[in-house]
């Protein structure tokens, strides 16, 4: 019974820490629409406003891997993606085998949120079957333009 409550204050705690939504979107909509273009376990997208990021979609163990850029023999985490994108910059996929067995496919996307100026965002799904990174950025456009966050 201890365990049982320490693990539901646990969820409570993790929660209440994750970002909620951009202002003006319901987190409900937005991680509906999320997960309905590219919802997958192994997924996590996070938005930034100012530099400070304001959503997350997907687990704090997910969005803290530690994935391969797909640029050469770095790796990075989402978070340091997500604070290498300029509002300004074009945006940026990249798609590449994960696992030296090459059985599985980590796909990135990164960039400015359209139609919110100074938003920008951040995807990575890893899985033995993602999509590539270019798939992954259309299809949160399409997401992010159905639940009021920006434009398509």
């Amino acid at each position: 019974m201890r365990a049982l409550a320490a693990l539901g204050i646990s969820a409570a705690v993790l929660a209440a820490c994750a970002p909620a939504a951009p202002k003006g979107v319901d987190k409900a909509v937005l991680d509906e629409a999320v997960s309905s273009a590219i919802g997958d376990p192994g997924t996590c997208v996070l938005i930034a406003e100012g530099g400070k990021t304001v959503y997350q979609y997907g687990t704090h163990v997910v969005c803290g891997r530690t994935l391969p850029t797909c640029e050469g023999q770095g790796v990075q985490t989402l978070e340091q993606l997500l604070k290498a994108t300029p509002a300004t910059a074009e945006r940026k996929t990249a798609s590449c085998r994960s696992n030296p067995e090459g059985t599985r496919i980590v796909a990135w996307a990164s960039g400015p949120v359209a139609g919110r100026e100074g938003m920008t965002y951040a995807a990575v799904m890893e899985a033995s079957e993602a999509p590539p990174g270019i798939v992954i950025a259309d299809k949160l456009t399409s997401a992010f333009a159905r639940a009021g966050l920006g434009t398509k």
